[in-house]
């Protein structure tokens, strides 16, 4: 366990001199460091994860600062709809998939520290696009074959597979799935 002293003023202790024991001058704080995730699966994981990981498992600090791998979750959408499609109807479906994979994986521990309150104001989303329908089930079957927890949006009662969202993961394991693709626009 981490600790770092922290001061805390005292208007008590600098009036009542006989007061300073109320607030000591310098207390200990504890900071748990984070746990280590379980791998989604082995296949899922970068290639330089591994090392990343065995450093943080390790306690390794880079520059006084602890390595962390950030949760982030993946919406990938697709373009011929972006250009057919209402803005806003497009949007509601990459709404519709980020919610149903979280939902869908609300037992696991990433999905639980990614919604946790410590992070809620901090999530990370990367929002990403496709050419179209097969793209998207391309990445969807490779997404499948690695483990990679995700949803596959359809959109009913036309049946039609609008985007895929990944359930909140480490950006080592996944990244690699995502880096061909263009930022949504």
């Amino acid at each position: 366990m981490l600790t770092f002293p922290l001061r805390f003023p005292s208007p008590v202790a600098a009036t009542l001199p006989s007061a300073a024991f109320l607030l000591p001058a310098l207390t200990r704080v504890p900071l748990r460091r984070p746990l280590p995730r379980s791998n989604m699966s082995t296949a899922a994981a970068a290639p330089d994860s591994a090392a990343s990981n065995a450093a943080a498992a390790a306690g390794g600090e880079e520059g006084g600062k602890e390595a962390v791998d950030v949760l982030v979750q993946y919406v990938v959408l697709r373009r011929d709809l972006a250009d057919a499609w209402p803005m806003g109807s497009v949007v509601t479906q990459g709404c519709h998939a980020a919610v149903a994979a979280v939902w869908e994986h609300r037992e696991h521990p990433d999905t639980a520290a990614y919604c946790g309150p410590d992070n809620l104001d901090r999530m990370h989303k990367v929002t990403l696009e496709v050419k179209g329908e097969t793209q998207l089930k391309n990445l969807a079957e490779k997404l499948q074959a690695a483990g990679v927890r995700h949803k596959v949006w359809i959109e009913q009662p036309e049946n039609i597979p609008t985007c895929i969202a990944t359930a909140p993961c480490p950006k080592s394991q996944v990244s690699s799935f995502f880096k061909k693709l263009k930022l949504c626009k």
